[in-house]
């Protein structure tokens, strides 16, 4: 899934060992699978109204989740972002700006519904998320 590398980087795979509960061959998975992001703060990650184009693991960082240009919510290291949209199959449902610099990894829409698919704790975590914030936005 990398691009031109069978071998994870060792930071992304420490950094995952530290943030989750996933086996050692899942952590691999998802480090060779993803793109390092690394942003400053203010700059926008994901655009209200645009397709689900990616989702993105928050390595380090906090970002402001914004609809109508005001804050509803900030996420921090150790969140999934952009993934509602993919699982729902529908527009982005907010902006995501960063408050501070942020270090993402990067998944394209087809690598998160695979990686989803093939490791159940992923699949489950980002459906039990994607639930909880579409109750949310009905409240």
């Amino acid at each position: 899934m990398r691009h031109g590398s069978d071998k994870p980087d060792k930071e992304v795979v420490d950094r995952l060992k530290e943030l989750t509960d996933l086996s050692d061959s899942d952590i691999n998975t998802v480090a060779k699978a993803g793109r390092v992001v690394h942003l400053p703060a203010g700059w926008g990650v994901i655009w209200e109204k645009t397709p689900a184009d990616a989702a993105y693991y928050i390595l380090d960082g906090e970002v402001s989740i914004q609809r109508n240009h005001e804050e509803i919510a900030t996420l921090g290291t150790g969140d999934f972002i952009g993934e509602v949209a993919i699982v729902n199959n529908q527009l982005r449902s907010a902006s995501v700006v960063a408050k501070t610099k942020v270090t993402l990894l990067n998944f394209s829409a087809d690598v998160a519904r695979e990686l989803a698919s093939s490791i159940p704790a992923i699949g489950e975590a980002v459906r039990a998320r994607a639930a909880q914030r579409l109750e949310a936005d009905k409240g």
